[in-house]
């Protein structure tokens, strides 16, 4: 059986909406195994002099959970 987490992250990106997504995706990868899904729950921006100067994103990330092996049946196969 898989299991899946959730977890929200926010992005930034002065270039786009989708620069921000991609680059937190690549981000969260390096902590997280096993990405496995994500979803663009909010999408913001600043702005200073009437011009976009920041595009912000909110994500629900997914991943699988990593299966522990049980120590117990290794260590009863080890002995058999």
């Amino acid at each position: 059986m898989n299991t899946e987490k959730h977890i929200k992250v926010t992005g930034y990106s002065n270039v786009s909406w989708k620069d921000a997504i991609v680059k937190t995706i690549q981000e969260a990868g390096k902590t997280l195994n096993h990405l496995s899904m994500v979803r663009v729950l909010q999408q913001d921006a600043r702005i200073a002099n009437g011009k976009i100067i920041e595009y912000i994103v909110d994500l629900d990330l997914s991943f699988f959970i990593e299966k522990q092996e049980d120590t117990q049946t290794s260590e009863d196969s080890d002995n058999m």
